[in-house]
């Protein structure tokens, strides 16, 4: 139902997740980041609690594996969970209940963790390891292409329908916070396109955040 890839530059120390589902709105439930502290993707039969509960106890110096141990014997039900993460500094910690639909699997590679459940096959979670560790450039294209090869390598066993792409650098809001909530056909696709169309403004974003004295125009009513 899910395929999720988390990922950290060791260059920049940015965290990031790119996540995909047969689901609506995959973006609004599963993926929880928080700038200096972690990522967090919370999958299968989503309990989006786990996300906030986890980054909290990583905030208070738990390490990876005791803050998922810790969120999941708190709410319970961990059978139905599945949770991939990693903390500010690459350390990771994986968990898989023993009643995640279909075919799932979960695996840490170098600076990433992925994680899927009702897959096509077993090797989808391998495959976005080894595109993400393969992979050059932003944080977010790696993750993005860690999608693409799950999809490559067979993605779900069914369709997806919703797409998420989130990025944490050092601010205290994402850098990177795109969402397809459905498509019939390839939402990657189209979080991809979101992608092309976002980067160049990327930065320009931030600076008007932070200096709205240096803002640049777009051209959008009122934006002069």
């Amino acid at each position: 139902m899910t395929f999720s890839i988390v990922g950290r530059c060791a260059e920049t120390g940015q965290l990031g997740i790119a996540i995909s589902s047969s689901s609506i709105a995959v973006g609004a439930r599963c993926p929880w980041l928080r700038a200096g502290v972690g990522a967090v993707a919370s999958q299968n039969i989503t309990l989006p609690a786990l996300g906030p509960q986890i980054l909290d106890a990583l905030e208070s110096g738990l390490e990876p594996a005791t803050a998922l141990d810790q969120a999941l014997t708190r709410n319970g039900y961990s059978q139905y969970r599945q949770v991939a993460l990693l903390d500010s500094q690459g350390r990771s910690a994986l968990f898989t209940g023993s009643q995640a639909l279909g075919v799932h699997n979960a695996q840490a590679g170098e600076q990433c963790v992925a994680a899927g459940n009702l897959l096509a096959e077993r090797g989808v979670v391998e495959a976005m390891v080894h595109a993400f560790e393969q992979g050059s450039g932003p944080l977010a294209e790696r993750l993005l292409a860690a999608l693409q090869a799950a999809m490559a390598a067979g993605g779900e066993a069914g369709p997806v329908h919703s797409a998420a792409l989130q990025v944490v650098d050092d601010l205290t809001w994402p850098l990177v916070d795109l969402r397809v909530d459905w498509a019939e056909q390839d939402p990657i696709g189209e979080l991809e396109h979101l992608w092309r169309a976002y980067r160049p403004q990327m930065r320009d974003y931030v600076t008007r955040a932070l200096d709205p004295t240096r803002a640049p125009s777009y051209g959008v009513p009122g934006d002069e």
